[in-house]
């Protein structure tokens, strides 16, 4: 079994509907099951300014499934729900981000392993150092919480929403 980390965020209609259904679909992917589930932040837009807020969250998983495997099942999702790619960290319906697989360091055209810049983004950090903050991140060789104390990003992440645990997936 695998553990990975997946980063949530949506700024498009009813935010927090989106990431209640995002969770409520990942918690269906065959031979995996989520473990924690972060609070609900609301972050100031990262990299494009001009957008509405963004609803974020982080959650963990364990996973049968290998890292590719997992990464098309959270890009199936973000089709189902109406994520259309339109244009680079702009406004989205729902963003699935897997932000780390074990301990995998990998740089592929289409994934990177751990997600590129998370240590530059505290929309990321804040909820995923609440629910593991002394996780080590591979190739950074810190903790999150570590990368969190040192984020050169100090936009607005307040709390907006406890997480709420689902049914855990099926095996």
């Amino acid at each position: 079994m695998a553990i990975a980390f997946l980063g949530l965020g949506s700024n498009e209609g009813d935010r927090e509907v989106y990431l209640k259904k995002a969770v409520a679909e990942i918690s269906k992917i065959k031979q995996s099951s989520i473990q924690k589930e972060s609070s609900i932040y609301e972050t100031e837009p990262w990299g494009k300014k001009n957008q509405r807020d963004f609803l974020n969250q982080v959650i963990a998983i364990e996973t049968k499934l290998g890292y590719r495997e997992l990464f098309f099942q959270c890009q199936e999702i973000e089709k189902a729900l109406g994520r259309k790619k339109r244009e680079c960290w702009g406004p989205r319906k729902i963003d699935i981000d897997l932000l780390m697989y074990n301990d995998l360091v990998i740089e592929e055209e289409s994934l990177c392993l751990p997600h590129r810049r998370l240590n530059e983004r505290r929309f990321v950090l804040v909820p995923w150092a609440e629910i593991a903050s002394e996780v080590r991140i591979p190739g950074l060789w810190k903790t999150v919480q570590e990368i969190l104390d040192g984020c050169p990003d100090r936009g607005k992440v307040k709390f907006y929403k406890k997480g709420e645990m689902v049914v855990h997936g099926r095996s």
